[in-house]
C-alpha cells in the first residue's frame, strides 16, 4: 500500500490506517480475538498506521494494540494515540504533570518507552491558543517520552490555529463526503506547513456504507443510540452531525454513485484519499471482512470525475446547510 509522509515529523503512514475506536469501546461488544484478527488483517493488507487514545475502553484498545504487536516484531507500525478525554474538559486540566502522567500510562499499555505519535483529543478550544500547552508538548518531545505530537479537532478554525503552532505534526479532523468544509482552508494550509492530515470518522459513522435504514437500531452501548444528539460528547463524531433521517436517504443517494467494481464504502474512502493534502485516513473495522475491504480501496482507481461531481452536488444539496456552521 502507498505511504504518505508527516513532513514535520518524517514519520510514514500507509494511505488507510485503522482506527481502533471500535476495538475498545462504544461500537457494542467487542470480542478479544476478533480485535486482534481485525489488527491482523490491516496489517496484512498494508495498513502501517493504527490510531487509538487512551480513552478507548479506558486503555483496551492500546493493550489490544500492545498484545497484537508484541507478537509481530516484523512489523513496522506508526502507532499514534490520543490524550485528555479521561479528565474533566477543562484548560487547566492540559499541564505538564498531566500530560506526563497521561503519556506514563500510555507508554504502559502500548508497550513503549517513546510513543510514536501523541494527540491531544479534542480538547476545550481555548487549549489551542495557549502556549504553555505547547511547550508542554515539546518537552514531552525533549524527553523522550514521544517522537512527535499533533491534535484532534473538532472544528475547522480549531485546526488552522493548531497548524500555526510549529511543534504540531499532525491534525486529526473529520473528513468525508459528508463532511466537506476542510477542504477549503484546513488541508491547503496544512500542505503549505508541512503538517499531516489525519482524516477521521470517514464512513460517518456507517451512514457511508449504505447498509442502514431509517428502522436500524444499535444497542445501547453504542455510541450511534446514546450520542445520536450529543448526550456524551459532541454529536459531530456520531453521523457526521447529520440527523439520521436526512443521513440514510442521503446515503441511499451517495451508495447509488458507487462505480461498478466499488462498495460504497470503499468509494467514500476512495475519495477521501484523492484529496490534496490527506496523509491517511483511518476507517475503523469491527470484523476482518471490514478490515480487508477498507485497506482495499488504497488499490482503487481514481473514481471518475462525473462520479466526483455528483459526490459534490449531494453534499451541496442534502448535508452542506446542517453541517458548515456548526464545525
Amino acid at each position: 500500500m502507498d505511504e504518505r509522509t508527516f513532513d514535520r515529523s518524517g514519520q510514514h503512514a500507509s494511505v488507510v490506517g485503522l482506527g481502533t475506536w471500535q476495538l475498545g469501546a462504544d461500537w457494542g461488544d467487542v470480542d478479544d480475538k476478533e480485535a486482534l484478527t481485525v489488527l491482523e488483517t490491516a496489517a496484512e493488507s498494508g495498513v502501517t498506521f493504527f490510531d487509538t487514545a487512551d480513552a478507548y475502553g479506558d486503555g483496551r484498545s492500546e493493550q489490544t494494540i500492545a498484545t497484537f504487536l508484541s507478537g509481530r516484531p516484523d512489523l513496522h507500525v506508526l502507532v499514534a494515540t490520543k490524550m485528555g478525554r479521561r479528565v474533566d474538559q477543562i484548560p487547566e486540566n492540559y499541564v505538564l504533570d498531566n500530560f506526563r502522567a497521561w503519556n506514563d500510562r500510555s507508554r504502559r499499555n502500548l508497550g513503549v518507552d517513546r510513543v510514536d505519535l501523541v494527540q491531544l483529543h479534542c480538547p476545550p478550544t481555548p487549549v489551542y491558543s495557549m502556549d504553555e500547552v505547547f511547550d508542554a508538548l515539546d518537552t514531552l518531545v525533549e524527553e523522550e517520552r514521544v517522537a512527535a505530537y499533533g491534535v484532534s479537532v473538532e472544528t475547522c478554525q480549531e485546526a488552522l490555529t493548531a497548524i500555526a503552532r510549529p511543534g504540531v505534526a499532525s491534525v486529526q479532523i473529520i473528513l468525508n463526503p459528508f463532511r466537506m468544509k476542510p477542504l477549503r482552508e484546513v488541508l491547503p494550509a496544512a500542505r503549505a506547513a508541512g503538517v499531516g492530515i489525519i482524516a477521521r470518522v470517514p464512513l460517518a459513522s456507517g451512514l457511508l456504507s449504505g447498509k442502514y435504514t431509517r428502522e436500524t437500531v444499535f444497542p445501547e452501548n453504542d455510541h450511534r443510540t446514546y450520542n445520536r444528539h450529543g448526550e456524551s460528547f459532541d454529536v459531530g463524531e456520531t453521523f457526521s452531525g447529520v440527523d439520521w433521517a436526512t443521513g440514510v436517504e442521503a446515503a441511499a443517494e451517495f451508495a447509488a454513485l458507487a462505480p461498478e467494481g466499488y462498495t460504497p464504502a470503499q468509494l467514500a474512502l476512495r475519495w477521501i484519499i484523492e484529496q490534496p493534502g490527506v496523509t491517511t485516513v483511518i476507517p475503523g473495522a469491527r470484523s476482518p471482512e471490514q478490515a480487508r475491504a477498507n485497506a482495499s480501496a488504497a488499490r482503487l482507481p481514481e473514481p471518475p470525475g462525473e462520479t466526483m461531481a455528483a459526490i459534490r452536488d449531494l453534499y451541496d444539496r442534502r448535508i452542506k446547510d446542517q453541517v458548515e456552521s456548526r464545525w
